[in-house]
């Protein structure tokens, strides 16, 4: 059975979820910074303000959750492009995503590994995935989350399905002091039972606030 597909274009959750491969873990994150590489725009505010239905409306965020299909790599790429642009023409002169390469690299690598460990579980192995969102996630991106899961649970675990996410694209948009702004390209496999594997591309857009050191991902939003 086809994964359900979760973004827009992609349909509604309302086949089986579907059956990613296990992973070893989340791997390596590429990341890039407006001022060098293309970058994609993204709103929204560190408590998740004026984001209602980012995550249900449409099912686009509970397709990355499920694993599903998202938008090609190569619409996300005009994305980055698209930010870039309109960040050297309003002239953010605060914004240390051109200017700061070492913050730039470390909030980008946190915002990667910390989208591969919350969208990676195994069938007997929700409550890890559950854990590092308690570890990773705040705000209105903490809450849906929760929310979301809750939902899917029971089916993920009686149709066995795994999924395995991996970043392999990140693009700062603006840091400004203990904020960001960040789009992330998924890579997902899938596997429901001993059906074959499933990979799928997803795009996110990510705020993100540093707290307590660490870089707390505080709004998602499927592209």
């Amino acid at each position: 059975m086809t994964p359900p597909r979760l973004l827009r274009g992609a349909g509604t959750p309302s086949e089986a979820p579907p059956a990613p491969v296990p992973d070893s873990g989340p791997g390596p994150t590429e990341s890039s910074t407006v001022a060098g590489a293309p970058a994609g725009g993204a709103s929204g505010d560190d408590d998740g303000v004026g984001v209602p239905g980012r995550w249900g409306r449409g099912g686009r965020l509970r397709g990355v959750l499920l694993g599903g299909v998202a938008a090609l790599l190569v619409a996300g790429g005009c994305g980055f492009l698209y930010g870039a642009h309109q960040l050297e023409s309003d002239g953010a002169a605060r914004n240390r995503a051109l200017t700061d390469t070492e913050a730039t690299d470390r909030v980008a690598g946190e915002v990667g590994n910390a989208l591969a460990r919350v969208f990676s579980y195994t069938p007997d192995g929700t409550a890890a995935a559950e854990r590092s969102a308690r570890t990773v996630l705040g705000g209105r991106a903490a809450r849906q989350y929760q929310d979301l899961f809750g939902q899917v649970r029971d089916d993920l675990t009686e149709q066995r399905v795994t999924l395995s996410t991996r970043a392999v694209r990140t693009g700062v948009i603006e840091l400004d002091g203990d904020r960001a702004r960040l789009l992330v390209f998924l890579d997902q496999t899938s596997r429901r039972g001993d059906d074959a594997a499933t990979t799928a591309a997803a795009q996110l857009t990510v705020t993100a606030r540093l707290e307590n050191d660490r870089w707390l991902i505080v709004d998602l939003k499927a592209r």
